[in-house]
């Protein structure tokens, strides 16, 4: 789908949601994950090497499975996609 096409037919709020939650578990898109392949490789190679500690593929995979974010950071990243994509906070209804 074309992005003008998606941006038309998608909220903002939906699409911010969708760029936090990628945020926190990589790429949603299973054909960027060939990190996990490759982390596979990787430790297969390393453990046949006779290597002392044996590898695991996390040991091989980019830093978004080390560290998670705070509920704060995601906020803000949150908000500062919500911007970038022209949206505004509306206050809440009390």
């Amino acid at each position: 789908m074309p992005v003008r096409e998606l941006l038309a037919r998608t909220p903002s709020r939906e699409l911010t949601e969708w760029i936090a939650y990628e945020k926190i578990t990589g790429p949603l898109d299973a054909r960027l994950r060939t990190d996990i392949a490759a982390g596979i490789v990787a430790a297969t190679v390393h453990n046949s090497q006779g290597a002392k500690r044996k590898a695991k593929p996390s040991d091989f995979l980019p830093t978004w499975f080390r560290r998670r974010k705070t509920p704060e950071e995601i906020w803000q990243d949150v908000l500062k996609a919500n911007s970038a994509l022209g949206g505004s906070i509306r206050p809440r209804d009390e």
